[in-house]
């Protein structure tokens, strides 16, 4: 077992563009008092707004004692360059990456996250991906998932008082859709020790469409090819996306867009990475369903 004190610290970076009604609840779920198992002074977040038309008005209320932020503008369409500024900002021994500042993180991401990073000596941490409503957002429009409706979806759960809730009001988003325990395609929430950051060098810019195309997916499967890298998922926690109209969840930018530039960069095809993971932590009555599916989705596979 690893000692706790070299990386009881946690610096977690948040990259936004134009997310005045996401960004608040998001900042509020990385809260002291939203987050659990972990102290106001044992982590940070840095906010970095890339390009938004109007300035970040983050409200005092959030609750993050050490909160940082950053405004690039004019920035580039890709969010690769403000997720690297963020990353060179960042203090703590354990950094954690979250590319999409619409995401709102379960009460123990942080607290699990640093938990897991002990289990490993280069440890590659996450956790699934959720989207708020009962279908991915790509097909929102179809159902009349729309933020108004959102809006109420969440008054209703009553997240704030219990973030574990918001697995009841959501979908797995495309990356986990094979479930727990099969690959994911990309991580939502990143989470290594700075020196495996360094290795990695950060996100490739050359990943230039805006929402950045596939540099969140090559950063994730990078990570996991490094080394003696070990993948660790954590149990019982997730991202749940808000809605926006964000560059690949609206289809202003279909696979096939983001896949060609992917492959222009690669030389090659895009597949999850397929490290045998570690799991880690506990899992609350409301995601327990998600678990059994998970379950299924494994059992099925392996016996095809």
């Amino acid at each position: 077992m690893h000692d706790l004190g070299d990386r009881q610290t946690v610096s977690v970076v948040v990259v936004a563009h134009d997310m005045a009604r996401e960004l608040p609840r998001t900042l509020a779920s990385l809260g002291a008092v939203n987050q659990l198992g972990i102290a106001s002074n044992e982590y940070e977040v840095i906010v970095v707004d890339n390009g938004s038309a109007d300035e970040l008005d983050i409200p005092a209320g959030v609750g993050i004692e050490r909160l940082r932020t950053h405004r690039f503008s004019p920035a580039m369409p890709s969010p690769a360059q403000a997720a690297n500024h963020g990353l060179s900002m960042a203090e703590g021994a354990l950094i954690g990456l979250i590319i999409d500042g619409a995401r709102l993180a379960s009460p123990g991401l942080l607290a699990g996250a640093r938990r897991a990073s002990l289990l490993a000596d280069r440890p590659v941490i996450t956790a699934p991906a959720f989207h708020l409503g009962a279908t991915t957002h790509m097909r929102a429009t179809e159902v009349g998932h729309d933020q108004a409706t959102e809006d109420e979806l969440l008054t209703r759960s009553g997240w704030d008082d219990d973030g574990y809730r918001l697995f009841e009001i959501s979908t797995p988003a495309g990356s986990s859709g094979r479930g727990l325990f099969g690959p994911m395609g990309e991580s939502s929430s990143l989470f290594a020790p700075r020196s495996v950051w360094d290795e990695l060098g950060g996100l490739d810019e050359r990943f230039a469409l805006p929402g950045g195309g596939l540099v969140n997916h090559d950063l994730y499967r990078r990570a996991c090819g490094l080394d003696g890298a070990e993948l660790v998922v954590l149990l019982g926690e997730a991202t749940f996306h808000q809605y926006h109209g964000g560059a690949a969840t609206s289809g202003r930018y279909t696979w096939d867009d983001m896949h060609a530039e992917y492959v222009s960069i690669r030389n090659g095809p895009y597949q999850p990475p397929a490290n045998r993971a570690t799991y880690v932590g506990s899992v609350p009555p409301s995601a327990l369903p998600y678990l059994e599916r998970s379950a299924r989705q494994a059992i099925n596979a392996e016996s095809r």
